[in-house]
């Protein structure tokens, strides 16, 4: 019987990690992104436990953690420079089952392409879903250029705006518009060392952290109209925001290049789909749960999202697993994909919807403007958090701690550290 073939559609960190994790299976992968180069949009990437054991299961947690900054002492400061909320790294990584790593979004995307045979990623190719396939028939992408593949699986990465998703669910509203605008940024080592931080305001929040090179990774949100953008340019936007904010900010905005801040509006799915599939295609990422990067956890979930597909989707034929694995996820004469993905969907979607919510309800928080209400709201922190230690660890409690399903590590046999 032929090997399944599998097409993956956008060649962000939730496609390739897709990718990577059913070629290991012994799918026949192809990855189509529309850009011309897999030059990923971004700047820093914070990998939370749980996702860190996703990418133990392809085999890249550990060289990610060598590549990645790990997360020292840090906490919640007030414009002013006020702690609010100290974190120690080590009860982090106590309760979790390990440290919050910090990697550029470059670093992870390199890495996972280096995992694919080569062939594989093609650049430059705006897909179309064209069919999303069935109980009884391959789904099809098609390309401009005349370009079609058939599928045994289809898997929609492409981003908040998908076109794989409205062509699956064209009647859902998709991802609202937050109100929030953020802004990335990536500045040479500083001169004086600082301690990472994340700052609220009235209705602002910025957050420095370090890259294992030395340089400082910063993000920023504030609220904005929808696609707006300053007229002299984003760092001098962000200096007007937070210009007077405490040290290290000013110094991390100045030393910035104009040119490399990146600005993004923030969109969620406040609505959710009704399914990660249809057919033999999936859904996963952005384009099937966008939330706030409030907590987080967008590309985390991605991660996730890729491993668990996998697992569902079964081993194929060239699977080192396939022989012994009796399981109801073995799919490798492919019938079984649309019930196989629907056990995808059952999977993800009540867990990756209940932190969109708890992103949202934490941007809320954030979204205070009144002077009133932001006193009252940073009181509150620094006093729960002072007779309750450790208060900003409970938010991730049922986030960083999961563990993907057992049977797909690498070997089939252990459970990684």
């Amino acid at each position: 019987m032929d090997q399944p073939r599998a097409v993956v559609i956008g060649g962000g960190i939730g496609g390739l990690t897709a990718a990577v994790a059913l070629h290991q299976r012994g799918w026949a992968v192809t990855v189509l992104e529309r850009a011309p180069a897999l030059t990923p949009v971004g700047a820093g990437l914070g990998l939370t436990p749980n996702a860190q054991r996703a990418l133990d299961v392809i085999g890249l947690g550990d060289t990610v953690r060598s590549l990645s900054a790990w997360q020292g002492d840090g906490g919640l400061r007030a414009p002013g420079g006020r702690w609010l909320s100290r974190t120690s790294a080590e009860a982090a990584a106590d309760r979790f089952g390990g440290p919050v790593v910090l990697v550029h979004r470059a670093t992870l995307i390199s890495l996972l392409a280096s995992a694919l045979p080569e062939g594989v990623v093609r650049t430059g190719t705006a897909a179309t879903l064209a069919d999303p396939g069935g109980t009884g028939h391959r789904a099809r992408v098609t390309a401009p250029d005349g370009g079609e593949w058939e599928a045994d699986l289809v898997v929609g990465a492409d981003g908040i705006d998908s076109r794989v998703r409205r062509a699956l669910f064209p009647g859902h509203p998709g991802p609202r518009y937050t109100g929030f605008t953020t802004w990335r940024l990536v500045v040479p080592a500083p001169e004086r060392p600082f301690v990472p931080h994340e700052t609220w305001g009235r209705g602002r929040l910025w957050g420095t952290q370090p890259l294992k090179d030395g340089r400082v990774y910063a993000y920023a949100m504030a609220p904005a109209s929808a696609d707006a953008h300053a007229p002299d340019g984003e760092r001098a936007e962000l200096l007007r925001l937070f210009g007077e904010w405490h040290d290290p900010v000013p110094r991390i905005i100045r030393a910035v290049d104009p040119g490399q801040v990146l600005r993004h509006d923030v969109h969620e799915m406040s609505v959710p789909l009704p399914a990660y599939h249809h057919g033999r295609t999936a859904l996963l990422g952005d384009a099937a749960h966008a939330m706030q990067p409030t907590v987080g956890q967008g590309g985390n979930q991605a991660i996730e999202d890729a491993v668990v597909l996998a697992h569902h989707a079964g081993p194929g034929h060239d699977s080192p697993d396939s022989p012994d694995s009796p399981d109801s996820s073995d799919t490798s004469d492919t019938s079984g994909i649309p019930a196989a993905l629907a056990a995808y969907s059952a999977a993800r979607l009540p867990r990756t919807t209940a932190i969109v919510r708890q992103a949202a309800r934490t941007g809320r928080l954030i979204a205070v403007t009144s002077p009133a209400a932001t006193v009252l709201r940073d009181t509150a922190i620094a006093t729960v958090s002072r007779l309750v230690p450790g208060l900003l660890l409970r938010g991730f409690a049922g986030i960083a701690d999961w563990h993907p399903p057992r049977r797909t590590y690498a070997a089939g046999t252990a459970h990684p550290s």
